[in-house]
């Protein structure tokens, strides 16, 4: 059996970015909590009375995440699939100001910041 044919999945990675500066002056707080364990993010309400929700995913990333370490677990294994002659697909995917261009893009120019694209090139 090919590489290719035991390796073909989807995987859905989750990054919750941090709050901007105009969501801190309003005093929003975070609803979300990363669970690196279980691989889930949890989702309270600010109604008390509303159960916390809970969705797992392949891989979760809290808003301390490093640029290296997102690209590191989910982007380097497929680009190394490309360079031996496999397809290979990665998206952003999400609400408009949600974080897609940062973990996509980031700082090009400053290493600690680059995203999952200019890593690709590195």
């Amino acid at each position: 059996m090919s590489k290719a044919s035991t390796t073909e999945t989807v995987k859905v990675m989750v990054r919750v970015r941090p709050m901007n500066k105009k969501e801190l002056e309003k005093g929003s707080f975070s609803v979300t909590k990363i669970d690196n364990k279980n691989n889930s993010v949890e989702l309270k309400c600010p109604d008390e009375k509303v159960p916390l929700k809970n969705f797992a995913y392949d891989s979760v990333y809290d808003c301390d995440s490093l640029q290296q370490d997102v690209y590191n677990e989910c982007a380097f294994p497929l680009v190394e699939s490309v360079i031996e002659g496999y397809n290979g697909t990665i998206f952003a995917y999400g609400q408009t100001g949600c974080g897609k261009t940062h973990t996509m893009l980031g700082v090009p120019e400053n290493p600690d910041l680059r995203g999952i694209i200019p890593n690709c090139f590195a």
